[in-house]
């Protein structure tokens, strides 16, 4: 079900969503999750972890999720890793500006913690059919 989606990345700085979205990609999603509080924390995470997925809020303190993937981006073993962003930013041209940034999509704030699974599986199969 999952199609080669397990391990997911989660980079938010809300202490409420993170945990929740974290619980609720654990148990309804089966996927297993490192959740991290801030960009430099995903950074330092991502040395060892090798994720099929990063999830990254955009607006966060020091490190926005933009600058974050960025940076993740740099290390060989995430260069090509898909990653949405979850926010509340979706105009038309925040949209575009994700895209330009390698995202393959964006899930929109406030997160709806029973419909999270299934917008990312939506996302990821959409993504594979892409790169197919």
């Amino acid at each position: 079900m999952n199609n080669g989606l397990k391990t997911i990345l989660y980079v938010e700085d809300d202490l409420h969503v993170r945990t929740t979205a974290k619980l609720v990609l654990e148990v309804i999603g089966k996927f297993e999750v490192r959740d991290c509080g801030s960009g430099r924390e995903a950074l330092l995470a991502a040395l060892d972890f090798k994720p099929d997925l990063i999830l990254l809020d955009v607006m966060m303190p020091e490190l926005d999720g933009l600058a974050t993937l960025a940076m993740l981006r740099r290390m060989p073993h995430l260069a090509e890793t898909p990653a949405l962003f979850v926010t509340g930013l979706t105009s038309e041209a925040d949209v575009r500006r994700y895209a330009e940034a390698g995202a393959i999509g964006v899930i929109p704030k406030p997160l709806m913690p029973l419909r999270l699974t299934g917008q990312l599986h939506s996302l990821w199969e959409q993504h594979a059919l892409a790169a197919a």
